[in-house]
Formats: structure tokens, sequence, C-alpha cells
């Protein structure tokens, strides 16, 4: 093992590429310790408390690497662009220009990059205004719901909305462009997925201090069990990560001049999670909606509308409550399905199969290839989903009772964690065995 780790260090360039990360890793953690100018201190501490042990607020905390917690200037994250990104996946199925795009290989990805960037700026420019509208004008507890008694002046601008609120709105929104700076930067001079790698950061910087708190406040047995739990996930989520079905695809022979190409047999690979976290990012977004809905119809006293807002207060913002869990869980499988039949169009897949020359043993080319590949993705797509909602859920059931809210996300933190590592151990490996080393992966 050491030995290994000698050599990444022994090859020039992998060398390079790996300080290059460790850097823009830095320079990104340091930015999340600076925070926007012109806000209130003391509102900012009240703000942290109550961001660190919510459920969907949470999560984007644990996103942006407690950025938004404590209101720096990478507050956003990294999830604008990563929401950008799904939009466009699921615009390129129903868009035949983006369709087209997708087909023109490198210049047509770039395109569609650019697009993405632009459509992240906009987005991240929405939820700056709407957060310093929120917490700028002192309805912060009304965005966090009459359940966690907040104090009713939380306010984050202590001088008035204007003109400092068009200061914290440019400053959030560039954050999240030097956010996508650095992500790109990784991908071209470093080594992973730069996004993926600002992600890792994010959830991993967490985790000191989740497990601290949780031994501080509950003591041995809690952390004791919250330790094994999460080793317990990592075990799983190799396992998972790294299992697939391999679809057997043989190529007929033919002639081109006086040469003979094909014959070969190869594979097309289904990962069991193909989605990866992404239903976990759908389903908090969609059940953090209805908290934020439930602002326009006020504070009425009596009707329905303060039956609506004390049923989303006591069953969407109490992320231990069995309502929640219930639909959580159910939506992460749902997005499960949803986005891998985006991510794998049978359709395409069989004619670009014919197209090659190729067939699956056994099952006759076209409709009926696209019938068989349709069924296995589904198939397959079961286990993969139900795998991540129950990671996902897993420490909610276990330590149910407990109270545990400032580690609320030990499950989707490790999937992310170990997702994002092994493909980075994937590219080390590569680079490795390319220079005639011995890689990790055996």
């Amino acid at each position: 093992m050491f030995s290994n780790l000698k050599n990444i260090f022994k090859v020039p360039d992998l060398r390079n590429k790996i300080l290059f990360l460790m850097a823009m890793v830095v320079l990104y953690r340091v930015g999340v310790a600076i925070r926007v100018p012109g806000i209130d201190e003391v509102a900012v501490r009240s703000f942290r408390q109550q961001a660190n042990t919510q459920g969907a607020l949470g999560f984007f905390n644990m996103f942006s690497g407690g950025a938004f917690a404590s209101f720096s200037i990478f507050a956003l994250g990294i999830m604008p662009y990563i929401t950008a990104s799904i939009i466009m996946q699921v615009l390129g199925v129903v868009i035949p220009k983006l369709e087209k795009l997708q087909q023109e290989g490198a210049v047509g990805q770039r395109k569609i990059t650019q697009y993405t960037r632009y459509m992240a700026i906009g987005i991240s420019t929405l939820q700056a205004t709407a957060l310093t509208f929120i917490f700028g004008n002192g309805n912060g507890n009304a965005f966090f719901g009459a359940a966690q008694n907040l104090p009713t002046n939380l306010r984050l601008l202590p001088d008035g909305m204007w003109p400092r609120g068009y200061l914290v709105i440019i400053t959030l929104v560039g954050g999240t462009a030097v956010l996508m700076w650095i992500g790109e930067l990784i991908s071209q001079r470093g080594i992973g997925n730069g996004m993926s790698m600002v992600i890792f950061a994010s959830v991993v910087s967490g985790l000191p201090s989740g497990f601290y708190a949780v031994f501080r406040e509950k003591k041995w047995f809690v952390g004791t069990l919250l330790v094994l739990l999460c080793i317990f996930i990592v075990i799983a989520v190799v396992r998972v990560e790294l299992g697939q079905r391999r679809i057997p695809v043989q190529f007929a022979k033919r002639v081109v001049g006086r040469r003979m190409y094909g014959g070969q047999s190869t594979y097309i690979p289904l990962k069991v999670n193909q989605s990866g976290v992404i239903p976990i990012i759908f389903a908090s977004s969609v059940l953090l909606l209805p908290v934020l809905l439930t602002n326009l119809l006020g504070g009425a006293s009596g009707g329905w509308r303060q039956w609506v807002q004390e049923w989303v207060d006591s069953n969407l913002v109490n992320s231990q409550g069995a309502v929640y869990i219930g639909l959580f869980s159910l939506m992460i499988i749902a997005f499960a399905y949803f986005y891998n039949s985006i991510a794998f169009d049978p359709i395409r897949q069989a004619d670009q199969i014919r197209r090659q020359g190729g067939f699956i043993p056994g099952v006759r080319p076209g409709p009926q290839t696209e019938r068989y590949l349709g069924k296995a993705v589904n198939r397959i797509t079961l286990p993969g989903a139900v795998f991540v909602a129950i990671i996902a859920i897993m420490p909610y059931l276990l330590l149910w009772g407990f109270d545990v809210n400032n580690f609320p996300f030990a499950g989707t933190t490790v999937l992310i964690a170990v997702g994002v590592a092994l493909e980075l151990m994937r590219q080390i490996d590569s680079q490795l065995m390319l220079r005639n080393y011995e890689g990790f992966l055996k």
C-alpha cells in the first residue's frame, strides 16, 4: 500500500496533478471561511444552529461544506451548476437541437457546457435574490418553520436591505462563478472530475465536526453506533458501486479492402447504482418546496392556511418524522427511475449497436433489442434505487428517538464520498498502469 503511494509521487505529471488538486481544495476551503460583507454576526450564529439541524436545509448546507450556514461567499455552493446540468440533460431529451449537439462530440459538448454555465448563473441569481430577501427582511423563522422556535427578528442585514442587498446578491453569484471556475480548472489541470471533487471536499469537511458533536452530546453509545453504521455503509457502497450487469454484445465480421474487421465480443456495463446521488438531490429539493411555498400563505391564524402551515412544520420540516422519511424514500426511488430513463435510452443504444454491426446473442436486432435493454435497465434500477433510499434513511431509522440533529446525513455523506473516492482511485490507477507501475485496484 505504501509503495503504491510512493509511486504516485515518482511520476512528475501525476504528482503535479495531485498537488494542484490539493491547492484548489485549500483555496475552496479558504473561500468557505470568508463571510459575505455586511452580515450580522449574531444573526449568523442563530442561522447556523438551525441550518445544521434541518432536513432539506441541512442537505444544502452539507453540499456547500458549511458555507450556507455561515453565509459565506460560497453559500450557494456548487448546487446551481448541478441543477443546471440536470436540467440540460432533461432538455436534451425533449429539445431536438440540444440532442443534436450531444451527438456532435467535443464541439457540441463545449456549447452545452457554455449553456450550462449561463443557466447556472441565472439559477444562482434567483437563489441569491430569494435568500437576500428572506433573511435580509427578517423572515428567517418563516423559512425554517415555526416549529424551530427561531427569534422573530432574525435579520442578517441589520442596516436594511438596500443598497447593501445588491452587494450580497452580487457576492453570492460571484462565489458560484468562482466555484465553477475552480471545478473546471481541476478537470483540466488536476485529476478527477472538478465538480465531483468540490462536492467531495464539501461533504468530507463536515465529518470530523459531526462525529465530535455526536460524541459530545450523546456520549459514547450513540457515537459508537454511528461509527459502526458508517463503516457498514462504506462496505455496502463499495460493493454496490463496483457492481454491474454486463450485457454481452458480438460484432459480425466484415471485409474492408484486404483486411477483415470485427468478430470480437464486448459487453455493455449497466451499473447497479447508475444514478448515484442525484435522486437524493431531487427528493430533497422537492421536499423543500412546500416549506418555501407556505411562506406565501402568510401567518394567518385559523382556517386552512394555518392547518397547512402546521402540517408542513410538523411533517416536512422535522427530518426525523415518519412522514418525512416515507416521502423521502419513495421520491428517491421514483427519481432514480426518472433519471435512468434519461441517462440510458434503450432505443438509441439498440440503434447504435445495429449500425456498428453488432447484436446481443439470442436477441434479434431492432425492437426486440430495445425491449430487452429496457427490461434489463428497469430490473437493475430497482435494487439500486432501493439501496440508495436505504442508505439515505438508515441513520434516521437506527437513531430513531435519539434526536441526533447535528449529523443528519451520514448515509448520503458516505455515499458521495465513497463514490468520488472510487472514481479518483480508478483514474490514479490508470495513470500508474500506463507508466508500468502497480496500481491500487487489484
